[in-house]
């Protein structure tokens, strides 16, 4: 059993926003596998089954920064091991739309990780972090997270949602390694 977590803030002015890329992308694989989503215990809540494997997805429904009370309540009542967790995140050190998927990793600032981590009490989970950094600084770091999408990246951002679905079933049918070596970079 995987457990797979869009990282995002709730309510409708945060939709479309780049800090909410993890729900974008969650949704989409929701979308793909004919799922619905369940209003559950601290999150939205789905599942679906492919090729044997049964993959719960989870949007918290708490702000980003409290995500980790959602990753820990759901990884201990269906009792899924570490490594079958993926957290799905925006990367302010990325380029736009780049991937990058690790079994464990820092933070990096980021305050989302930070709690999940403080809930798990390790940084040892696999991520997929996607890129939307910008090459202009210096910048108002919480503004731009928290903007929309500007007109050239929502050209390209249904690609790249699409990408970031491919990479997640590639975890969950074959492992991190074998999705991070796919991926990366892509």
């Amino acid at each position: 059993m995987l457990l797979l977590v869009g990282l995002g803030n709730p309510g409708s002015n945060y939709t479309n926003t780049r800090h909410n890329i993890g729900f974008k992308i969650i949704d989409k694989l929701v979308e793909k596998n004919e799922a619905d989503w369940e209003v559950k215990k601290l999150a939205y809540y789905s599942s679906f089954k492919k090729k044997g494997r049964q993959f719960l997805l989870i949007k918290p429904s708490t702000f980003m920064n409290k995500s980790g009370k959602a990753v820990r309540y759901w990884a201990l009542k269906e009792k899924i091991p570490l490594q079958n967790i993926l957290i799905i995140t925006d990367d302010l050190h990325l380029p736009f739309g780049i991937l990058r998927l690790k079994s464990k990793g820092s933070p990096a600032g980021h305050n989302g990780l930070k709690d999940i981590e403080n809930q798990l009490n390790t940084s040892n989970y696999p991520r997929l972090r996607f890129g939307i950094g910008q090459k202009t600084r210096p910048f108002d770091q919480v503004k731009f997270v928290l903007d929309q999408w500007n007109e050239t990246e929502k050209t390209r951002i249904n690609k790249r949602i699409s990408v970031c679905t491919e990479a997640i079933v590639c975890f969950g049918l074959e492992g991190i390694n074998s999705a991070m070596n796919r991926f990366n970079g892509k």
